[in-house]
């Protein structure tokens, strides 16, 4: 995915949804002049999916018609989240557990066949030339003629930049001239979505809870494990369990981590629970490229959309993107599609004005 090219009409910085989106979006109107730079060694961003587990984006449902509308173009499949069987709410660790079915009428969350990296690979397909991976972004500097971008792999020049990073990481980017301290104010104020998340993932040669009359999902605030749900792929011939952990766990040993919460499934779920073939976690909160330092737990939810993220800056040169900045579902999948799509349709009609 690497060439030589260091000069573009557009540079898009970030190869996530969002980025991936205006890309497509662009070169679908014939603005095909695009560079993608990625700090991380991988696309994706905040989807990343190891061993067919998701542990980043992962669920929509059917209200999120940008999602819905972007796998019928591509012709991706999806298929609805398993919640057959018994289920756990866990009140109290010290009580019995509380056994309940989720009632089948109750509107369905989906899941991306082929999990949720499956979108983005077929949206950077057009691209796996143009995009430069472990190319982080240091300054943004403004000129007649552009914005150059300064980054750990030399420098970049584009015409017009797309900054598609969560907001709040992206103050940690220099910019000349200095942004507004409005806008500098609202992007240190926006939560970054998954930033504080840690997910676990196991793998099982069989999926053990089904053949028990289970869901595979346990809920409850006061155990290691907050959520844990079904995680076997559309075919079921992958079968695994996933879930997010109690961010009390974040500074235990890895070790004392994982038998926590082994211990902990084991007691809901049974002693197949130490039969996995394979074991995974991604802490966000420790991925320099999704959560910065002094991270802040958010209880309530988020606001997202702040309308400074609508406007150009730079002399309009400049627009920052991203599920955060979404007015719509802002932090999920759909709030990443839709500020892509605005952010293509913006440049777009720059270049009918």
């Amino acid at each position: 995915m690497e060439n030589s090219k260091r000069s573009a009409k557009y540079i898009i910085v970030g190869a996530g949804l969002s980025g991936l989106t205006t890309a497509n979006i662009l070169s679908d109107q014939g603005e095909t002049d695009i560079i993608i730079l990625e700090g991380r060694n991988r696309v994706g961003g905040r989807i990343h999916t190891n061993k067919a587990i998701d542990l980043g984006a992962t669920w929509f449902q059917d209200h999120h018609s940008h999602v819905n509308r972007l796998l019928e173009t591509h012709n991706i499949q999806k298929f609805e989240q398993f919640n057959q069987g018994q289920s756990v709410l866990v009140y109290n660790t010290m009580a019995p557990a509380h056994y309940f079915e989720s009632p089948q009428e109750a509107p369905a969350a989906y899941r991306v066949a082929g999990g949720s990296i499956a979108v983005i690979d077929r949206l950077s397909i057009a691209f796996k030339d143009n995009i430069k991976i472990n190319t982080k972004v240091l300054l943004l500097k403004e000129s007649t003629s552009g914005i150059t971008l300064q980054t750990s792999d030399g420098d970049y020049h584009a015409q017009k930049v797309v900054v598609t990073i969560p907001p709040k990481l992206a103050t940690t980017i220099d910019y000349e001239p200095a942004l507004p301290d409005t806008l500098i104010s609202a992007m240190k104020g926006t939560h970054t979505w998954m930033s504080n998340a840690i997910k676990v993932g196991l793998l099982f040669k069989a999926p053990f809870w089904r053949k028990n009359k289970h869901s595979g999902t346990v809920i409850g605030q006061v155990g290691p494990v907050i959520e844990l749900y079904d995680h076997c792929n559309h075919e079921n011939s992958i079968f695994a369990l996933m879930g997010f952990v109690n961010e009390g766990l974040r500074d235990v040993s890895d070790a004392d981590r994982k038998e926590r919460i082994l211990s902990y499934l084991e007691k809901y779920l049974g002693p197949e629970i130490r039969q996995h073939i394979a074991y995974m976690e991604k802490d966000w909160s420790k991925d320099r490229f999704t959560a910065c330092e002094n991270l802040k737990s958010v209880y309530m939810s988020p606001q997202y959309g702040n309308r400074l993220f609508e406007a150009f800056h730079m002399n309009g040169k400049l627009l920052f993107s991203g599920t955060e900045t979404s007015p719509m579902y802002g932090g999920y999948l759909d709030g990443a599609i839709y500020s892509g799509q605005r952010a293509a349709k913006l440049l777009l009609d720059q270049v009918l004005a």
